[in-house]
């Protein structure tokens, strides 16, 4: 009965930025496989910035390869030691992994009733992982979905005093090909999604 309740309260707009939130996620979590390339490839997007940001990723994972991608994606998070980003909120906020924001992050998870994934180990304040979240929170993966106001204190305070620098990053960072396009997405959607939070504050 609740988890039909949640379907109706769920806007289009909101199914979509959920959709969003959760593809930058899986995009984020790990390279993307021929299927995930195919279906990246697939999309399309209006004349608007982040219509052609995702016509952009959209051509270039058409000239993917899943091997490639592979290459560039642990160039860029993994490497030797580390890769040539640590997409994590304390490191962008403090300087230092696993600071006050994981600490704060863990306690607003416990508060919703989010746990990490038994077969993950990445700190909880990955990009990836914050992505997910903001996507489970918008359609009520962790029951009823969250109010506007729940949503835009959780952006607010894990997302976005951070995720835009990130992206920002990532659509500059040397070994960025495909993730050149990823990061323009993440870029141009993080900025939509600060300016609906403070035109919802007015």
């Amino acid at each position: 009965m609740t988890a039909m309740t949640a379907q109706v309260h769920v806007s289009e707009e909101d199914r979509l930025r959920a959709d969003l939130y959760n593809f930058l996620g899986l995009l984020l979590a790990a390279p993307p496989d021929q299927i995930l390339l195919e279906q990246t490839a697939g999309l399309s997007g209006d004349n608007g910035e982040l219509g052609i940001a995702i016509n952009a990723l959209a051509k270039l994972a058409s000239l993917s390869k899943p091997g490639t991608v592979e290459s560039e994606f642990n160039r860029l998070f993994i490497g030797l030691g580390r890769g040539e980003l640590l997409p994590y909120a304390s490191y962008y906020l403090t300087g230092f992994l696993n600071e006050k924001p994981l600490a704060s992050l863990r306690r607003d998870m416990a508060a919703r009733g989010m746990t990490r994934a038994q077969n993950v180990y990445e700190p909880e304040d990955n990009i990836a992982s914050l992505m997910e979240m903001m996507g489970a929170l918008i359609i009520g993966r962790f029951g009823d979905p969250a109010s506007l106001g729940d949503q835009k204190t959780f952006f607010n305070k894990h997302i976005g005093s951070w995720a835009g620098h990130f992206f920002s990053d990532l659509e500059a960072a040397n070994n960025s090909v495909l993730y050149a396009a990823v990061g323009a997405v993440g870029r141009v959607f993080m900025a939509i999604e600060a300016e609906g939070n403070r035109m919802s504050a007015e």
